[in-house]
């Protein structure tokens, strides 16, 4: 079964959005998605390469990029940036480990370690990665004008 990128897309911006807007203290954000192919070299080695979707199919790797800048006039303090999931995909860690995430739609949020997930059985056990539904990085150094960076996160499309 194909997927249409242009419709996950147009969720992640749709959810994406929203999250722009809240970003306080003049912090812009903007996002890319990329799905990692297999490219084989004319040597014969495998390479692996980041390339724009058209379409995604079960399996496929993603690499989300959230960017971020301080485009205000002063510092950036206390600031968060949050990303939901796309429903087609399951959360597959992030570059740096500093995030908490939501396995119940953004109402609560820690580290996975610390979640438990109530499954359709009725079972309460330890939330996996498979449950996550939100992201969240919170910023609690300054962010001075002008300073950008990135925040990395994998799925797989399911």
């Amino acid at each position: 079964m194909k997927i249409s990128i242009l419709k996950n897309l147009s969720i992640i911006v749709a959810l994406v959005a929203p999250t722009m807007a809240m970003a306080a203290n003049n912090v812009a954000l903007s996002s890319d998605v990329f799905v990692e192919r297999k490219v084989e070299k004319p040597d014969g080695k495998t390479a692996i390469m980041l390339e724009q979707p058209t379409t995604v199919t079960p399996g496929d790797n993603l690499v989300f990029i959230v960017k971020y800048k301080n485009v205000g006039h002063a510092p950036a303090t206390d600031f968060s940036v949050t990303n939901p999931l796309p429903k087609a995909v399951t959360f597959n860690g992030t570059s740096d480990g500093t995030e908490i995430v939501s396995v119940d739609g953004g109402k609560n949020w820690g580290p996975l370690t610390a979640l438990t997930y109530t499954r359709s059985n009725g079972e309460v056990g330890p939330a996996l990665m498979s449950d996550v539904t939100h992201i969240r990085w919170k910023f609690s150094r300054s962010l001075s004008v002008g300073s950008e960076g990135k925040l990395v996160f994998r799925g797989k499309v399911k």
